[in-house]
């Protein structure tokens, strides 16, 4: 007998050396005036305003850094009330921004047709005006007697923000709710996009789905249509909450000293009591204020995707 063996398999070819990679700092160099950008316009000013709250002295002697951390408590215990002001006038706020931007929104992403670039050019037109002239107007809308105050007065809705302690009498202007109203008009924008961007990713054969599976338009609009547009409300509010709180332009132009949120306070402790570091030490309080609640509501919200 004899004994046959297979040949051995032949040897796979050499796979060929990958070329070497070209280029590969260039994305690094292509962030790199980003990074400066942050470094030298957001990060050393942070660095210095933190020196600056934790100095002691005067603008005549000087500031010399002390390490005086009870600036903080100081500042807190002192203007506690603007504080707490600030966050409710920016939280109603950014309710009346949703509740106003969200069917607009989804006017534009499922209903607006051929008028949706028309639309879209009416939310972003106050933009093209300054912020500060945007404010303006809104005093000679709410100015007394007025037809917007007449209306109201007719309504009697100023009996209800009478009672809620908004407005004085038939007087709008110089009261919380000119403030609110003021906040509201100027970051409605900031609402709006987010949550147009947000529906109209949505894919509109899920709710002919919905529809098939006999679901109302009220439940599709709940199991689906604003679940799936939450990442643009998380995204919305959080661009109109955060720059409302600190805002100071409209409480100083349509509100009082009553109104007074801690913009304001900020701003007259750099620009007219020049105590440097107590402003500083305000503006680190809300910054670390405005931290936390963003943080908490986000993982709240149940949604990490942004728009």
């Amino acid at each position: 007998m004899s004994t046959l063996t297979e040949a051995p398999p032949p040897l796979a070819p050499e796979a060929p050396e990958p070329p070497k990679r070209r280029g590969r700092w260039t994305p690094y160099w292509l962030l790199l005036p980003g990074i400066l950008w942050l470094l030298v316009f957001f990060a050393l000013p942070m660095i210095y305003q933190a020196s600056t709250s934790v100095q002691t002295g005067s603008l005549e002697e000087g500031y010399k850094v002390t390490w005086h951390f009870a600036t903080y408590w100081d500042a807190l215990s002192a203007y506690w009330p603007q504080f707490v002001r600030s966050v409710l006038y920016a939280g109603t706020a950014t309710i009346l921004c949703l509740l106003l931007g969200y069917p607009l929104a989804y006017l534009i992403a499922f209903r607006a047709g051929r008028w949706r670039n028309l639309i879209m050019i009416l939310v972003i037109a106050p933009f093209f005006t300054s912020f500060l002239i945007r404010t303006l107007a809104w005093k000679t809308i709410l100015a007394d007697g007025g037809p917007l105050v007449g209306a109201l007065d007719t309504l009697h809705v100023l009996d209800v923000t009478n009672w809620l302690g908004w407005t004085a009498g038939d007087r709008v202007l110089a009261t919380p709710l000119a403030v609110v109203c003021g906040l509201t008009y100027n970051f409605l924008p900031f609402m709006i996009l987010p949550l147009y961007t947000s529906l109209e990713r949505i894919d509109g054969r899920l709710h002919e789905a919905a529809g098939d599976l006999y679901a109302r338009p009220w439940t599709t609009f709940r199991k689906v249509t604003f679940p799936l547009s939450m990442p643009g409300v998380v995204s919305g509010t959080l661009l109109t909450f955060i720059p409302a709180t600190g805002d100071y332009v409209n409480a100083d132009l349509l509100g009082s000293t009553d109104t007074r949120m801690v913009g304001n306070v900020i701003q007259t402790q750099f620009l007219r009591v020049l105590d440097y570091p107590t402003a500083a030490a305000l503006s680190f309080i809300l910054m670390a204020a405005i931290l936390f609640m963003v943080t908490l509501y986000i993982r709240r919200s149940g949604t990490e995707d942004l728009v």
